[in-house]
């Protein structure tokens, strides 16, 4: 068994419309530090993000998100 946390996190996700878009946000999220796994819903417009609990924050996951060219948010 991991010593590691895993928290699993859900993101809406605005401005994809296809698989390419969806693709480039899996691509974004997995490169960062502390991120182990991504699975992006183009149709649902939601990313699910499993990442270690201390390392990254939610905050930089949406930056990242952001950056690639789409609006995302955490879901209340």
């Amino acid at each position: 068994m991991s010593d590691k946390k895993e928290s699993p996190i859900y993101i809406n996700i605005e401005g994809m419309t296809c698989g390419s878009c969806s693709s480039k946000v899996e691509r974004v999220l997995s490169e960062v530090k502390g991120v182990n796994s991504v699975t992006v819903d183009l149709n649902n417009k939601k990313a699910k993000v499993k990442f270690d609990a201390d390392i990254p924050s939610k905050e930089e996951l949406i930056k990242v998100i952001e950056s690639a060219g789409f609006k995302a948010s955490i879901p209340a």
